[in-house]
């Protein structure tokens, strides 16, 4: 029996014990979808009081049910440590942490080097090793590998084996999760893809292999670069549709009666989350590597980064219909995460219309009843307030960022003297002129 035999019969008989690094909205779904299939799991976190939770069998994400979790965790299936030496304890390591872009829109893979530099140290032979954190084609088998190799003195395809696996998750969406999912996997060679097609097929319903790493990090990228260009697109028009007094909404509509060729995508204030806004600057970095340009993709990136600002003068062009300056006028925002009914506010665009906004004078307050409190980038801090009548009708201007439905839409433009709505939030056509403002 080969090595790489070894590992997968303990797949298959369920002695394999699994080491997740990164128990935020990837990892513990994932670790929880393992545990659930009767796999041990350990979870690695820097956060002491991310692994203490975990341990405690209380959840902090919202796409897992807390009994799903206090059940795993009570059943021995899933527990967590700050303790990084414990990855010799492991037979598989899934990588899930963050891949930031740093202020000049490159990659920052420190959190993968620093998790490759632990592996490295601690791993043992015969380890099978998945990177799912999104990151630019190259990266398993250029970035990884050699930093695995260096720090434990073995040999890839020999003492260990790599994968590239891209996490598809989309937090809130109450269909897909982690285990129905369709889910990518590309081994680095015959043997890693063996495996990780077993590994993966323990908890996830669809699998769908592709020839190699790098091959699974451009899936990835596609992923959200077609989303990105798509957005941008539609949210140029709207800005267009807006000086030619064409509602794009209806316009949408009526596109999607098209039985094919047209998916609707829809305009906002900007693109938010951990994903679309920054995904495609992953392949614009490894691209100039080989001399080549995206256009395409830095033009629907610069449409996107102005978005906010944009919003900012839709906001200020209704004070001045209502004859107020933006200058000491309120400003009330109704949501701060970056997509409806869930708590995240990373990249949300509506944090970035509030610090413009309130950088030209205005008094800012926000509601949303999933993130009591947000900083900004530069240190400012916000608390959520209550949304009550006074709260509404004391705002010289309510703005529709995010749209979650648990909003009394009809209550609010009721009580408002102005409403800006950059999400199609109200969807009467009796409004009285000059009260909404619709993107």
């Amino acid at each position: 029996m080969s090595q790489a035999d070894d590992i997968i019969r303990k797949i298959q008989d369920g002695s394999i014990k699994i080491g997740i690094i990164g128990l935020g909205y990837v990892g513990l779904p994932l670790a929880v979808s393992f545990a659930r299939k009767g796999i041990e799991v350990l979870g690695f976190e820097k956060s002491a009081k991310k692994a203490e939770s975990v341990s405690a069998g209380k959840n902090y994400i919202g796409d897992i049910q807390d009994e799903e979790l206090a059940a795993v965790v009570k059943g021995g299936k899933l527990s967590a440590t700050t303790d990084f030496p414990r990855i010799r304890e492991c037979d598989a390591l899934i990588i899930c942490v963050p891949t930031p872009l740093d202020k000049f829109k490159k990659p920052d893979m420190s959190y993968i080097e620093a998790s490759c530099v632990e592996i490295g140290k601690h791993m043992k032979r015969c380890t099978f090793i998945s990177l799912e954190s999104t990151t630019y084609p190259t990266t398993t088998e250029d970035f990884m590998k050699p930093i695995i190799e260096r720090e434990s003195g073995m040999k890839e395809a020999v003492d260990f084996w790599l994968c590239f696996s891209p996490e598809r998750v989309d937090p809130g969406n109450r269909t897909y999760k982690t285990e129905n999912t369709p889910k990518v996997v590309g081994g680095l060679g015959e043997d890693a893809q063996r495996i990780a097609m077993a590994l993966y097929g323990k908890a996830i319903q669809h699998l769908y292999p592709v020839s190699s790493p790098r091959a699974a990090e451009m899936v990835k990228i596609l992923e959200n670069t077609y989303r990105l260009i798509n957005i941008s697109l539609i949210n140029e028009l709207a800005l267009l549709s807006g000086r030619m007094d064409i509602n794009i909404w209806e316009v949408i509509e009526a596109a999607k009666s098209k039985p094919y060729g047209f998916q609707a995508f829809y305009p906002g204030p900007g693109i938010g989350g951990h994903c679309i806004p920054l995904d495609p600057f992953f392949l614009e970095y490894i691209a100039k590597g080989f001399n080549f340009d995206l256009t395409m993709i830095n033009a629907a990136g610069n449409i996107n980064n102005l978005m906010p600002y944009r919003m900012m003068n839709k906001i200020a062009f209704a004070l001045n219909r209502h004859k107020k300056a933006m200058n000491g006028s309120r400003i009330l925002f109704l949501g701060v995460a970056y997509k409806p009914d869930i708590d995240d506010p990373r990249e949300s665009p509506a944090i970035l219309v509030m610090e413009q906004v309130a950088h030209k004078g205005a008094e800012v307050s926000y509601h949303d009843p999933h993130i009591a409190e947000i900083v900004d980038e530069h240190g400012r801090s916000w608390k959520s307030v209550d949304l009550t009548d006074e709260a509404i009708s004391n705002a010289d201007c309510v703005v529709f960022t995010t749209n979650h439905s648990i909003f009394d839409v009809d209550r609010i433009v009721e009580k408002a003297r102005l409403v800006v709505d950059m999400r199609n939030a109200v969807k009467r056509t009796h409004i009285e002129d000059g009260k909404v403002f619709k993107l």
